[in-house]
């Protein structure tokens, strides 16, 4: 029985890690044979959109670097010169089959800013209107908290979100989540099934980010929670496979899957998540590795200040103690009520007060 029916819109996720050839430089031969793939999915009536990694890599050999620039300059200066060498080489192997790419080039103010968000959705919509295959990329060259924080596995879970995509495909150089770090242990097999991204144990799946790439395993958790509560499939699946993308698209089971939530909320959540929040909640270290690291609800007793007027049921931004934006959610109280609560364990609030300020199904992490 296959996993799920036949998606209409399916957004493809490749890394750095795969496209990259011996040298350090772009494997002309995985483009080849991914845009190939592709090609296919859009023969057969399904819309693609391709989220593809690459920029930075794609900048190290012309600038004569051998590694990733640890400095943000040199980051941007890699993806300045790469970026431009990325897209035309999928231009050029989408013209051997007749389409056109388009680039798009995102950053995450785009999407929580409604305006921008509209904007860059009107645009998807009308690539794909045209028979274009959008190839979408972080805007490396010009952002700087996103180009620290941000990986391409998450972008493409908010792309997904955007579009109401029906599949997320985020194609690795490992055959998919294993239960171990393969790389501690040679025994270990990669799930089939995961129902709750969230709840994995994420000190032991492994997958640190490459030399030339930011994503590891964990950011791929972090995009398929993101995902999921958008309402689509995840699939997490080796890029090398042969003809991986048909099987995936098939409902066959390749790669470990991550279902998509079915409840009626989650394309709201969405909603709430791509407007503009009304205001912030800051948290101490403990409550960020709560909702990081275990998925938890946010509750009183590690929040330390509250910043805004809000009505309960707002988006609220949720903010670590170095003013790093963690997670973006649906608060359950208003501000007033909030400030009274600071800093308070549960048993010693009001019984009305005595559940999560943000409940983790109302929750995105976003680091």
């Amino acid at each position: 029985m296959a996993r799920f029916a036949t998606p209409d819109l399916v957004v493809v996720k490749v890394g750095s890690n795969s496209l990259r050839a011996p040298d350090g430089g772009l494997d002309e031969s995985v483009i080849v044979d991914l845009v190939a793939q592709l090609a296919k999915l859009v023969g057969a009536g399904i819309r693609v959109v391709l989220v593809s990694s690459g920029a930075v890599a794609a900048g190290l050999a012309p600038l004569q670097m051998r590694t990733r620039p640890p400095d943000l300059p040199g980051l941007q200066a890699a993806a300045s010169v790469g970026q431009g060498l990325l897209l035309h080489r999928y231009q050029a192997a989408f013209a051997t089959h007749g389409m056109a790419c388009g680039q798009v080039l995102l950053m995450a103010g785009d999407m929580v800013d409604r305006r921008r968000y509209l904007n860059a959705r009107n645009t998807f919509e009308r690539l794909l209107d045209l028979g274009a295959v959008p190839v979408v990329n972080e805007n490396d060259t010009v952002a700087t908290e996103e180009l620290r924080v941000g990986d391409n596995d998450r972008l493409a879970a908010l792309v997904a979100g955007m579009l109401g995509a029906d599949l997320l495909v985020l194609l690795s150089d490992v055959e998919g989540l294993y239960g171990d770090d393969p790389a501690r242990d040679p025994d270990a097999l990669p799930l089939d099934t995961v129902e709750d991204p969230s709840i994995v144990d994420r000190t032991r799946v492994g997958g640190s980010a490459s030399a030339v790439g930011t994503g590891g395993m964990v950011t791929k958790l972090d995009a398929a929670r993101i995902a999921t509560l958008g309402a689509a499939d995840v699939v997490i699946a080796h890029a090398h496979r042969p003809g991986v993308l048909a099987e995936v698209v098939s409902g066959a089971p390749v790669g470990t899957w991550f279902p998509a939530k079915d409840r009626p909320e989650s394309r709201k959540l969405w909603i709430a998540f791509a407007t503009a929040p009304r205001g912030s909640l800051l948290i101490d270290a403990g409550a960020v590795r709560a909702l990081v690291e275990r998925g938890s609800s946010l509750l009183a007793v590690g929040i330390t200040d509250v910043h805004g007027g809000f009505a309960a049921g707002s988006a609220v931004n949720i903010v670590g103690p170095d003013q790093q934006l963690v997670a973006r959610g649906l608060v359950a109280f208003d501000a007033a009520a909030v400030r009274e609560m600071l800093g308070r364990a549960t048993r010693e609030l009001h019984p009305a007060h005595r559940r999560a300020v943000v409940h983790r199904d109302s929750l995105v992490v976003l680091v």
